[in-house]
C-alpha cells in the first residue's frame, strides 16, 4: 500500500491506532517515515539522529495513543513531537561534552585518579547488576540499543521482531532499572540511568 493511499484514510487508521491496532500503527509508521526523517535531517545533518528521533516520536505515539484526538490533524501532532525532539537533540549535541563531565564529576567525587577508577568500576558493576533484573530478551535489546548504539529499526531487523516490540521492551527496561536503582543505589537513579544511556 502506497503512502498516499494510506493517508487518504488516515482518520480510520488513527481510530484503529487509538484502539491498539498494531497494523494501523505500522501503516502510519511507514507512511510518515521518509518525510519525517528528511524533515529531521534538514536540521540535524545526520540520518542516524533523524531515524532515532523518528522512532522515538512513534514510540510516543504508541504509548500515548489513547489520548490522541482523532478529529485533530495527526500530521500536525507528529510534526510537533518531532520538532520538539529535534530541539532537544540540538541542545544535547551542543552540551554533550559538558554533560558527560558533570555526570562523572557527580558520580565520582574524588580527585585521586586511582580512586576515580575504583569508583567508576564499582558503578559499572552496579549497573551490570541492575541489568540482571531484566529478562534475557529485554537485556539483549537494551544492550544493543545502548552499548552497540543500534537504532530501533536495526534491532528489529536483527532479532526478527517489530519496531514496536523493540520500543516497548526498552520502555519496560528503563522502568525496571529505575525501580531497582531507586531501591538499591546511594547515587540518584536519574544519574545512573544517564550514565547507562550515555554509555559512559
Amino acid at each position: 500500500m502506497y503512502a498516499t493511499e494510506i493517508l487518504s484514510d488516515e482518520r480510520s487508521l488513527v481510530l484503529r491506532l487509538i484502539e491498539g491496532d498494531e497494523d494501523a500503527f505500522c501503516e502510519l509508521y511507514a507512511a510518515y517515515k521518509n518525510r519525517l526523517i528528511y524533515f529531521a535531517m534538514r536540521f540535524l545533518k545526520s540520518r542516524e539522529y533523524a531515524e532515532d528521533i523518528f522512532q522515538d516520536a512513534f514510540a510516543v505515539v504508541w504509548q500515548g495513543r489513547r489520548f490522541i484526538n482523532p478529529d485533530a490533524s495527526f500530521s500536525a501532532y507528529l510534526y510537533t513531537i518531532v520538532r520538539n525532539r529535534i530541539l532537544n537533540q540540538l541542545r544535547d549535541l551542543s552540551n554533550q561534552d559538558k554533560l558527560r563531565e558533570q555526570i562523572l564529576s557527580q558520580a565520582v567525587n574524588y580527585t585521586n585518579e586511582t580512586k576515580d577508577e575504583i569508583i567508576a568500576n564499582d558503578l559499572r558493576q552496579f549497573i551490570s547488576r541492575a541489568l540482571q533484573q531484566l529478562t534475557p530478551r529485554q537485556r539483549e535489546i537494551f544492550q544493543m540499543s545502548r552499548e552497540r548504539q543500534m537504532s530501533h529499526r536495526e534491532i528489529a531487523e536483527v532479532l526478527g521482531i517489530s519496531v514496536n516490540t523493540v520500543q516497548e521492551s526498552i520502555s519496560i527496561s528503563l522502568r525496571t532499572l529505575r525501580t531497582y536503582l531507586e531501591k538499591n543505589s546511594i547515587v540518584s537513579a536519574d544519574l545512573i540511568l544517564l550514565l547507562v544511556c550515555l554509555n559512559l
